[in-house]
C-alpha cells in the first residue's frame, strides 16, 4: 500500500462492562467475525486485537474482555487483561449500552481512566434499542463524569454512527506507520480463532450455567492429503452435569456444536475442514494457575 507523508496509524482499546457490545462493535468494524459474540455475559476472555486499515490509516483495535467483580483466577486474569491495555494505547473507547444505567462497573471504570493519558471516547452503543428520547438522560449521566473526548451514541449491530466514530478517530491518530499488511485483519493464530468459534458455538447452545466453566483447547490442526484440515479439539468444563449438557440427549447437542464450528470455521478459514470434539473434567480449572497457562489465560502468556 502506498502511504502519504500524513499516513495516521495507533492503538485504541475498547473496554466496558460485560455485555456492552464491544465483540459486536469490532466485528462490524473490520467487516468479518474475529470476536465471538454471545448474548451471555463476560464472552471475551483475551485482547482480540482487530485491524482496520484505509489508504489513509490504520487502527489496531484492542477488543479487552469485560471488567467485573473477580470471583476467580481466571476472572482476575480477564480483569487484568482490559486494564493493562489502558496504558499500552493512543485512545480509548469506554463503551456502555442505552438500555442499561450507569452502574458501579462503569463507575469503576471510568475511575481507572483517571491515571490515563490516552484521550477517551464515550461510546453509547445499543441505541436502537431505545427510543431517541431515552438518550439524553444517559447522556446527561456521562457527561460530567469525564473530560471526554468525544461522544458517540451508536448502534454497532446496526451500524448507527460507526463510520464517523472511525473518522474522528483518525483525525486524531498520531502520524505512524502501517503495521500491518493491509489484508490482515488480526494478529492471532488460526488455532486462536478456531477455538473461540467452537467456545462460541458451545455458548449458542448451552444454558446459563455454562459460560464460565468451558474452556477450549485445538490439540491437533493440519491439513490432510487432501488439503483439508483436520481438527481436534478439547473441551474443558468442571463437572459430570456439563459434560451431559454438552453432549444432550442421544448426543444431539454435541453434534449441533460440532456441525456449526465446523461450518464457520470453513467460512472464516476458507478451507474444507473435519472436526472432532472431545469433553474433559478437569474440576475447578478456573482457579488452577498451570492450566489457565495452557490455555492462553496468563499475564505471561497474554493474546
Amino acid at each position: 500500500m502506498t502511504q502519504t507523508k500524513q499516513y495516521k496509524s495507533g492503538f485504541v482499546a475498547i473496554i466496558g462492562r460485560p455485555n456492552v457490545g464491544k465483540s459486536t462493535f469490532l466485528n462490524r468494524v473490520i467487516g468479518q467475525k474475529i470476536a465471538i459474540m454471545s448474548s451471555k455475559a463476560q464472552t471475551t476472555r483475551n485482547k482480540i486485537q482487530g485491524v482496520y486499515t484505509t489508504k489513509q490509516a490504520q487502527i489496531v483495535f484492542l477488543d479487552t474482555p469485560g471488567v467485573h467483580k473477580p470471583h476467580t483466577k481466571l476472572d482476575e486474569y480477564m480483569d487484568d487483561a482490559a486494564l493493562s491495555s489502558l496504558q499500552e494505547v493512543d485512545a480509548i473507547i469506554l463503551m456502555v449500552s442505552a438500555t442499561e444505567t450507569r452502574g458501579a462497573g462503569d463507575n469503576y471504570l471510568i475511575k481507572q481512566l483517571q491515571n490515563t493519558k490516552a484521550p477517551v471516547y464515550l461510546v453509547i452503543n445499543k441505541i436502537d434499542q431505545v427510543h431517541p428520547d431515552q438518550l439524553l438522560p444517559i447522556l446527561a449521566t456521562y457527561q460530567k463524569a469525564y473530560d471526554w473526548k468525544a461522544v458517540f451514541p451508536i448502534s454497532a449491530l446496526q451500524g448507527n454512527n460507526v463510520n464517523e466514530l472511525l473518522q474522528d478517530l483518525v483525525l486524531n491518530l498520531p502520524a505512524g506507520p502501517q503495521y500491518y499488511p493491509e489484508d490482515q485483519i488480526t494478529d492471532h493464530p488460526e488455532r486462536f480463532i478456531v477455538q473461540e468459534i467452537i467456545r462460541e458455538k458451545i455458548l449458542e447452545n448451552t444454558s446459563q450455567e455454562l459460560p464460565h466453566s468451558v474452556a477450549v483447547y485445538v490439540d491437533r490442526m493440519k491439513p490432510n492429503e487432501n488439503g483439508k484440515l483436520q481438527i481436534e479439539a478439547s473441551i474443558m468444563v468442571e463437572r459430570e452435569g456439563q459434560r451431559r449438557i454438552i453432549i444432550g440427549d442421544g448426543g444431539a447437542k454435541i453434534k449441533y456444536i460440532r456441525i456449526g464450528a465446523r461450518r464457520e470455521i470453513e467460512q472464516v478459514l476458507g478451507s474444507k475442514a473435519n472436526l472432532k470434539l472431545w469433553i474433559h473434567i478437569q474440576p475447578n480449572w478456573r482457579d488452577q494457575s498451570q492450566i489457565l497457562q495452557n490455555l492462553g489465560y496468563s499475564r505471561k502468556n497474554d493474546y
